[in-house]
Formats: structure tokens, C-alpha cells, sequence
């Protein structure tokens, strides 16, 4: 009966994919009985991001020239599996609504810039009004899923035996806050038929500019002390070495912890991949490489380092909680994504034991010159070749009412919108392998800055509408 109804509605969503400006889609395959920033610059990561398309959880700044531009394109997916929960209120014995699997995933990314103004220094209670606020407006807006980034920077936003407390919580690495925010956004995010998402960086433990003083539980901390290139300083960051078994074992123990401790619906990782193509970053443990019998280059050794990872923590999250789905957010630009970032995203996409979701980050407008979007999500939607894949569409509402720097003639395509957003949803939907979308980010729909405010207001009435 499920499965029949779980047909029937997504039916009902194709048919009712009208003009999204006034129509919206009526038969929505996700309801619940009871649905219900501050922009903080980054520090510059040490990868060369096209201003189309900057890392998920980094401001994206104002049209950053150090920036290339992108001439790619990119393919992805997505997944909605998810774990049903009947959850009991404590405070008022009434019976929360079940978190159920969507036909279409509507997600919000909640980066540490969020957690940067909502979270830090702050108590129990504070934090817990702040995010059941923002969790609140989310679902109101017809959302169904929130990626939340608990381990920005090698450490955790919850309690760990593998990372420590980050800064993000209490302003300083390894200070336990006094509460855990992880278990208070999975109340918060359930409470409202949310599905929740641990949103994790693998390899960065700082990036270049970040000057944040490690604690000395960090591990990053005690390899670099002991001289092991398990972690790898570069360029100003510090990062876990991809070719490091020591650095897989610590990141797939981590993913296990959350899995076993934290009644998420799944893992998701960004962009944030290698850190750089310079062969210095990791000449010694290559050189070891070759002189072991290895017969790749170093680019194809590479993404097999970054392949082998995908893998064991694609297992892991099976094993620990077969309900749990593992999804990765790359770069729009495929091309990025193979040469720079070292991922073979293509390599996911067809075959199973890699990811249950793929989501790219397609932040181009439809007029963006080297890549518009139609096209790029066209073109993700052909890479994904195994059933057991998703594509989910990363979209950027962070670009409303500003210029476009890299698009070409098309960059004045954001600003004095209404329904550019709606027109990219619907876009995505036309996709055979399209299981749902992502907004880049919080702050950028519900907080933006006051001289786009009306602009954003006007896109998110219509988004709103087109998810109801």
C-alpha cells in the first residue's frame, strides 16, 4: 500500500509542474499532520573555486576575482531513504510527527557560518530558540530536510571519542559547550517532521587563513607533532592525508560514532576533496607509493585514494544503519571536480557501493555563458548510470540580486527576480534521475542582507508555493 501510494504521488507531483510563479504543486509527496545570519567571511580555502561555484559551507563572497572561471559542467544525484521515527515530546506528551522517507528531498544547508552567530558562546537554551526558530521557518516553507555541518574543521558540533569540540560551539577547540547542539538540532529538526543530515568535511582540519589553535586532543595535532604524514601541512592549512590508512580508519570510525549515537537520517559531505594539484602536498607518501611497485600517476593515484575512502564510508554507513543514506555535494563543474578536487565523480555514478545521493553544486543561472543551467543538470542527470543513485540539484539562492562576475552576458540574470528559484526547481524535476534539490544556504533565504531582502521575500513566496 505504501509503494502504491508513494506511486500515485509522484504522479500527482509531475502533473501538477506548471509555470512555478503562479501555480504551485499541489500534490506534494511529502506532509506532515504538523509541519511545522549573519554572512561571516571564511577563511580562503587553499582550492581554486569558479566564483559559480563556491565550496557548500564558505561564504561566497562578492565576486572573489582570485577565483577562475568555470567552463565545465557536471552531473549528479541524490537519495531520500530515511528512517520513520515516532518520537514522544517530553515537555508536552503529545506525539511528534513521524519523519518520513520523501519522494522529493527539499533541503537547506545549515553551514558553521550559521552556527557561527546561532551557536557560539551561547548556552543550552539559547542555541535550542535559535535553531528551533530557523528549523520552524524551514518547514514552514514547505522544506523536508536539513544538512547540518557538524564537523566543520576537523573537530565536532556533538561529543566524541575521534574529534574534538570545535569552536564553532564554545570559541574554542576542545572546550566542551555544556550540552551537545547534534542531539538538540535532531530534536529540534524531528519535532518538525525534518530529516537531518550530519553534514561532514573529511579531510580539512584548517584551511589556509584559518589560525584557530588546535587543542591537543586533536589528532591532526599529535601526527603533525610526531612527524607523521598522516596529516599534511600546506600552503598555510592543515589537512588529513587522503592516502593515509591511519586518516581513513579515523574518518569512517568518526562517521560510525555518529551513525550509532545520533538518530540522524544520514552523512553528507561537501566539496572539499584535495586541497590543491600541487605535487608537494603529498610527495612523500607517493614516492612510497612507487617505490611499493605502485603503477598509477599521481592524479589517477589520487582519486583512488579519495575512491577507496567513498567506499569504506558508503560500507560503514550500511553496516552501522542500513537506513541511513550517504550523499556527496561536489562541484557544478565536473571538470573541477576530476582534475582539482581529484574525485572520479563519474566512477560513483556508475556503480553501486559509492553513494546513495550525488548533489552538485549548480550554482550557474540559465543564461550563465560556459555553463547555464539547464544544460549542466542535463548533463549530470546522463553521468548518473546506476539505479541506486539519486541526483539531487545544489541550487544558490545566495546569488539573488547580486552579479553574476563570471557568467558572461548573463550576469545580471539574479538580480529583480521573483521565481528564478522556482524555474531551477522545476528544471530539476525534468530529470530521470532527479530525487530532490538543496538551497545554499539558511542565511541566504531567511536572513539575507537588507538590500536584497524584498528580491528574496518575493523568490521564497514562490518557492513556498511550489512546495505546498
Amino acid at each position: 500500500m505504501r509503494r502504491l501510494l508513494t506511486t500515485l504521488l509522484s504522479a500527482g507531483l509531475i502533473l501538477a509542474m506548471t509555470s512555478c510563479a503562479t501555480k504551485p504543486a499541489d500534490e506534494t509527496p511529502y506532509q506532515t499532520a504538523s509541519e511545522t545570519v549573519t554572512i561571516v567571511s571564511p577563511a580562503l580555502a587553499e582550492t581554486e573555486y569558479p566564483a559559480e561555484n563556491p565550496p557548500a559551507d564558505e561564504d561566497p563572497g562578492l565576486g572573489d576575482e582570485s577565483r577562475e572561471e568555470s567552463s565545465g559542467s557536471q552531473q549528479a544525484d541524490e537519495d531520500g531513504e530515511e528512517e520513520e521515527s515516532g518520537v514522544t515530546e517530553t515537555a508536552a506528551t503529545q506525539t511528534k510527527p513521524a519523519v518520513q522517507s520523501p519522494d522529493e528531498v527539499r533541503a537547506v544547508w545549515f553551514s558553521y557560518l550559521e552556527f557561527e552567530t546561532m551557536l557560539k558562546g551561547l548556552g543550552e537554551e539559547q542555541f535550542r530558540q535559535n535553531i528551533s526558530g530557523a528549523f520552524g521557518e524551514v518547514a514552514d516553507a514547505g522544506f523536508n530536510t536539513v544538512f547540518v555541518q557538524v564537523r566543520p574543521n576537523g573537530d565536532a558540533l556533538y561529543d566524541s571519542d575521534y574529534f574534538p569540540w570545535s569552536y564553532v560551539a564554545s570559541g574554542a577547540e576542545g572546550q566542551d559547550p555544556g550540552f551537545d547542539p547534534l542531539q538538540v538540532m535532531i530534536e529540534e529538526a524531528h519535532a518538525r517532521a525534518l530529516r537531518i543530515e550530519a553534514w561532514i568535511n573529511p579531510y580539512r582540519v584548517r584551511a589556509s587563513g584559518n589560525d584557530k589553535p588546535l587543542s591537543s586532543e586533536n589528532q591532526a595535532q599529535k601526527w603533525q607533532s610526531e612527524g607523521s604524514d598522516d596529516v599534511v601541512s600546506f600552503s598555510g592549512g592543515l589537512y588529513y592525508n587522503p592516502a593515509s590508512e591511519k586518516a581513513r580508519e579515523l574518518i569512517v570510525n568518526g562517521v560510525r560514532e555518529i551513525l550509532l549515537n545520533y538518530e540522524v537520517e544520514g552523512i553528507h559531505f561537501d566539496d572539499y576533496f584535495y586541497p590543491t594539484t600541487e605535487a608537494a602536498f603529498d610527495q612523500d607518501s607517493y614516492d612510497r607509493y612507487k617505490a611499493e611497485g605502485g603503477e598509477l600517476s599521481l592524479s589517477n593515484w589520487r582519486r583512488e585514494n579519495v575512491n577507496t575512502l567513498v567506499q569504506q564510508v558508503y560500507r560503514a554507513v550500511k553496516e552501522t544503519k542500513s537506513s541511513a543514506v550517504f550523499g556527496i555535494s561536489p562541484q557544478g563543474n565536473n571538470e573541477n571536480n576530476y582534475n582539482k578536487q581529484f574525485i572520479d565523480v563519474a566512477k560513483w555514478l556508475a556503480n553501486e557501493g559509492y553513494v546513495d545521493y550525488i548533489c552538485p553544486q549548480v550554482y550557474f543561472g540559465f543564461e550563465n555563458e560556459s555553463a547555464p543551467f539547464q544544460r549542466t543538470v542535463e548533463e549530470w542527470d546522463r553521468m548518473v548510470k546506476s539505479d541506486s543513485v539519486k541526483l539531487y540539484i545544489g541550487i544558490a539562492p545566495y546569488k539573488l540580486g547580486l552579479q553574476d562576475q563570471w557568467a558572461g552576458s548573463g550576469s545580471n540574470e539574479w538580480i529583480g527576480t521573483r521565481d528564478l528559484l522556482c524555474k531551477m526547481v522545476e528544471a530539476s524535476r525534468e530529470q530521470e534521475s532527479y530525487g530532490g534539490f538543496a538551497m545554499y544556504r539558511y542565511a541566504s533565504l531567511f536572513a539575507p542582507d537588507a538590500a536584497v531582502s524584498g528580491q528574496v521575500a518575493q523568490e521564497l513566496s514562490n518557492l513556498k508555493a511550489l512546495m505546498q
